[in-house]
C-alpha cells in the first residue's frame, strides 16, 4: 500500500487486553486535515462514538487514535471521562487541541477502560510516527480478526493524482446499520468537509451498508475518512463537480475492497456468501431481502453443510415484508436455476449444484417478479467454530 501524504502512522503495545502484540494506533495528519464519519445506530453507542461524532461535525482534525480490545462501551461518565483523558494525552503528544483528536475503541463491552496504559505509551508513539506503516496499523486494531485488512489505489481528481488508503478491522459483531465495525480511509486529495462527508455517506450505502455475518449491529462502529490537502488540486465546488468522478470511483472501490475483507474473514467462515436480488420495487426492498437471506441462521448453516436447502431461501425472501409476486419468484444457486414461476423447476437437478456448495465463493440469485430493481449483499457461513469463537472470547 502506497503512503498518502500527510498521514504517518504509530502503534504500541499498551497491554489493554492483549499482551505480546501492539493494540494500540496513532496517526498524524497534518495541520488542515478534513475529516468525514459515519457511525453506529445504537442506542448504546460506545463514548468513542459520541466523542468522535462532535469532532466530524467540526470537519477538521489533526490525529486518531484507536485501541482495540476494550470497546469502552457502557461505561457510564467515567467512560467519557477516559475518552476525555486518552484525547488530552494524545493531544499533547502531537501539539495540537483535544478537540482535534478523533477517538476509536474496540474489544468487550461493558468493561472499564484502563486509560493510564494508554497515556503512559502515548509520549513515546511520537518519535516513532511515520508514513506506510499500513500492515502494522492493521495489526493493531484488530480483535478476532484472522489477518489485517487494507486497500489503496492510485486515482485522479480532475487533472491532479491522488491516493486513496484505507484499514479496517472486523471479523463478528457484523450488521449493516451505518457501516459496521472500524475502518480508517485517508487520501491526500482537497476536498471541503460537506463534500467529503456526502461522499462517504453514499459510499457506505453500497459497501458496508452491504454487509452482515451475524445481524449484530457493534456499539462502536466508526467509519472515517480523512482529506490531508496535500496532493495540491483544485478543491471541487459542489458534489456535482465532475472532477470528482474518478475520485468517487475509486474511492467505492477501497470501502467497497475493506468491507469484502470483513466478511471473508468473518468469525469461523469457510464460505464468502454473495446474495443478488433483482426484479424488487426499488433498491432499498431489494436489499432488504437479501439481508433477510444473509441474516437467516438456517441459510448460513445449510451453505455451511454444503446442503442446497433452497426452501430455507424461499423462508428468508418470505418473511422479509418486502413486495413479491410468488407466482414469478425464482432462485437460482450459482447459476443453477431451482426454482421459478411458484414452484421447483422440472429439470432441477440438485447434483448440479456439488461443485458450487463444495467451494469457497457462493452465489445465490433471487427474483423478486415485481419491479426492475436490484441490489447485492454479502455475507459468509455459519459455523461450528463461531460458536467456539463468540463463546471462549472473553475468556
Amino acid at each position: 500500500m502506497p503512503d498518502v501524504r500527510g498521514v504517518r502512522l504509530a502503534t504500541a503495545a499498551a497491554k489493554i487486553r492483549y499482551h505480546g502484540r501492539d493494540d494500540l494506533l496513532l496517526v498524524e495528519f497534518d495541520p488542515g486535515t478534513v475529516v468525514a464519519g459515519v457511525f453506529t445506530r445504537s442506542s448504546t453507542a460506545a463514548a468513542p462514538v459520541f466523542w468522535s461524532r462532535s469532532v466530524t461535525d467540526r470537519g477538521y482534525a489533526r490525529a486518531l487514535l484507536v485501541n482495540s480490545g476494550n470497546a469502552n462501551a457502557f461505561t457510564g461518565v467515567q467512560g467519557m471521562r477516559d475518552v476525555e483523558a486518552s484525547a488530552a494525552a494524545a493531544a499533547g503528544a502531537i501539539g495540537c487541541r483535544p478537540t482535534e483528536l478523533l477517538i476509536a475503541s474496540t474489544g468487550v463491552i461493558g468493561e472499564p477502560l484502563p486509560v493510564e496504559r494508554i497515556t503512559t505509551v502515548l509520549p513515546d508513539m511520537k518519535s516513532q510516527l511515520k508514513a506506510g506503516s499500513w500492515q502494522a496499523a492493521a495489526r493493531a486494531i484488530g480483535t478476532t480478526d484472522t489477518y489485517p485488512k487494507g486497500s489503496a489505489c492510485k486515482t485522479q481528481l480532475g487533472d491532479t493524482p491522488v491516493t486513496i488508503a484505507g484499514i479496517a478491522k472486523g471479523s463478528g459483531m457484523i450488521a449493516p446499520n451505518m457501516a459496521t465495525l472500524l475502518a480508517f480511509v485517508f487520501t491526500d486529495a482537497a476536498i471541503s468537509p460537506q463534500i467529503l462527508q456526502s461522499l462517504l455517506t453514499t459510499g457506505v450505502s453500497t459497501s458496508f451498508n452491504c454487509i452482515t455475518v451475524d445481524s449484530d449491529t457493534s456499539t462502536s462502529d466508526t467509519l472515517l475518512l480523512a482529506a490531508t490537502g496535500q496532493a495540491g488540486n483544485h478543491a471541487p465546488r459542489s458534489i456535482r463537480d465532475r472532477g470528482l468522478r474518478a475520485f468517487r470511483r475509486a474511492l467505492n472501490e477501497v470501502l467497497t475492497d475493506l468491507a469484502i475483507q470483513v466478511v471473508r474473514d468473518g468469525e469461523g467462515a469457510s464460505k464468502f456468501i454473495t446474495i443478488e436480488v433483482s426484479g424488487a420495487s426499488s433498491p432499498a426492498a431489494a436489499r432488504t431481502a437479501a439481508l433477510a437471506v444473509a441474516n437467516s441462521p438456517l441459510v448460513k448453516t445449510a451453505i455451511a453443510g454444503e446442503d442446497a436447502n433452497w426452501g430455507r431461501v424461499i423462508m428468508a425472501v418470505g418473511k422479509s415484508g418486502v413486495r413479491l409476486d410468488p407466482s414469478k419468484l425464482s432462485v437460482a444457486m450459482g447459476g443453477v436455476m431451482i426454482a421459478e414461476n411458484g414452484g421447483r423447476v422440472d429439470r432441477y437437478d440438485e447434483s448440479l449444484l456439488t461443485d458450487h456448495l463444495h467451494g469457497t465463493e457462493i452465489l445465490i440469485e433471487v427474483d423478486l417478479g415485481v419491479g426492475r430493481s436490484e441490489g447485492r449483499v454479502w455475507t459468509c457461513d455459519l459455523t461450528h467454530d463461531y460458536i467456539r469463537i463468540n463463546a471462549d472470547y472473553r475468556t
